[in-house]
């Protein structure tokens, strides 16, 4: 029997082997391998070289995945399973316009995510410059433990649900930083990164609730570590975060 990250239980006979399958081979793609042979994705997998085989053929033959004798590679198709989320949830469209509104008050990066696993996934951003050597946009996933997007996301979990995510995370030192790290965000009520993600990177969270109370995303801002001074956080970042929080509330339904 499976548990999910919520603790809940997962039937075996509730489940579909293949759809399960098929998924894992799709999430096997990424930037460090953007086209795969049959025992690459089998290795990535842990599937059989047949199952993933048939997985495969099975993605080319719904148009998902192209094959050029040697690797097979994902189609723009696959953008379908995620604009299915983003078109079936109001949550992106409610974000957006306050993001804007914390860039123009600041004057840098302003992103809001929610938690999917062991990482975040970008659902909205509203960018001033490019801060990071990697790009980030809507769909762009990064790990929770160490950015303040996933700090401020984990702040507000159940300690039950906390501790499942904890247990994902490498024993030792990290998990241990990673909760004090997440305990001293919920006390503050707001996740403070200082280039533990990326060297000259400083970033601040604040989880966002809905109409209920629930914490269904966390927006953040973003900037370059000389310009994102305690000061500055405190005066300008912080504030505008805190604005922008309290209008979600009140926007977001329950």
């Amino acid at each position: 029997m499976r548990t999910n990250l919520d603790g809940s239980e997962l039937e075996k006979g509730d489940t579909l082997g293949g759809l399960a399958r098929g998924l894992a081979v799709i999430e096997a793609f990424n930037p460090q391998r953007p086209k795969a042979s049959i025992a690459d994705i089998a290795r990535a997998t842990g599937l059989t070289r047949a199952a993933a085989r048939r997985c495969l053929l099975t993605l080319q033959g719904l148009g998902y995945a192209e094959f050029d004798g040697k690797f097979f590679t994902l189609t723009p198709r696959v953008l379908r399973l995620g604009g299915a989320y983003l078109s079936s949830t109001p949550l992106p469209d409610i974000l957006q316009p306050e993001l804007e509104a914390v860039r123009e008050a600041v004057h840098e990066s302003c992103s809001a995510a929610i938690l999917d696993g062991p990482d975040v996934i970008y659902v909205a951003r509203s960018a001033a410059r490019r801060i990071m050597s990697v790009s980030l946009g809507v769909g762009s996933r990064l790990p929770a433990h160490c950015t303040s997007l996933g700090r401020a996301l984990l702040s507000a979990l159940p300690e039950s649900r906390l501790e499942a995510f904890l247990a994902q995370v490498q024993p030792g030192p990290l998990a241990e930083h990673t909760r004090g790290a997440v305990q001293a965000a919920r006390a503050a009520g707001y996740a403070l990164v200082n280039e533990e993600l990326e060297p000259g990177l400083r970033s601040v969270a604040m989880p966002v609730r809905d109409m209920r109370g629930r914490c269904v995303a966390a927006i953040n801002i973003g900037a370059h570590a000389g310009r994102a001074t305690d000061a500055v956080v405190e005066g300008l970042f912080l504030p505008a975060l805190r604005r922008a929080v309290t209008r979600l509330g009140e926007r977001i339904p329950g």
